[in-house]
């Protein structure tokens, strides 16, 4: 690591001066800058570009945990521990400062449906970064009946949400189930769901977040 450390300074200072306030020898240096790369060094790069691509996509503010999960769906399966060295060694660390998330993508081709109630994920800091969590509650009763928390913003968080309230409390035919605009409530597979159980879907005002409940009402 001090060998790598010299190395990616080297254009800032003068390699000689590197190496002792390393207290490593310039010649060590050298041997270690033309040693063959290892098969583990090259998966190392690999994985730091495909690390640094998300990293920077998302605010840096994803954890190893996120980071590893991010990974995986690009179909790269790797250890937490990895992922953390690897973005401890580069200096990749997540930024605390932005605590504002959009949750809501209402930029989308589908239908919306109308707002029969006059009423987005939640969202949640965590050490490892954002924590998404998705609640169904109960109009009437106030309480919650339905949810799931994933590290992803996916479609398939609020239809584990709505399942887990259907399982709970049975509604009947024609209860309303109301939401903002969200690309997750107008999804193709989200909208079947709901014509199984013959629900009707309302949605909040355009542009207003607050108006908006994740709600069964009768």
């Amino acid at each position: 690591m001090k060998f790598q450390f010299v190395h990616q300074q080297r254009k800032n200072h003068s390699i000689a001066g590197l190496c002792r306030a390393m207290s490593v020898s310039l010649s060590g240096y050298f041997a270690w800058r033309h040693r063959p790369v290892s098969k583990r060094q090259r998966e190392d790069m690999v994985l730091l570009a495909h690390i640094k691509s998300i990293h920077y996509a998302n605010y840096q503010s994803y954890g190893r945990g996120r980071m590893s999960d991010e990974l995986k769906e690009e179909g790269i399966c790797v250890g937490e521990h990895r992922v953390a060295r690897i973005m401890k060694q580069n200096g990749l660390r997540i930024v605390r400062s932005q605590k504002f998330k959009r949750t809501t993508d209402s930029d989308h081709n589908h239908n919306i449906s109308p707002n029969l109630l006059d009423g987005d994920f939640t969202y949640l800091w965590t050490g490892e970064g954002w924590l998404y969590l998705a609640v169904v509650i109960d109009l009437y009763s106030r309480r919650v009946i339905g949810w799931s928390a994933s590290r992803r913003m996916k479609k398939d968080l609020v239809i584990d949400a709505l399942n887990k309230a259907i399982a709970l409390r049975k509604p009947p035919k024609g209860v309303i189930f109301h939401s903002d605009r969200g690309s997750q409530y107008c999804s193709t597979k989200f909208r079947k769901l709901l014509a199984k159980y013959k629900f009707k879907q309302s949605m909040s005002g355009k542009g207003n977040c607050y108006d908006c409940e994740y709600a069964i009402a009768a």
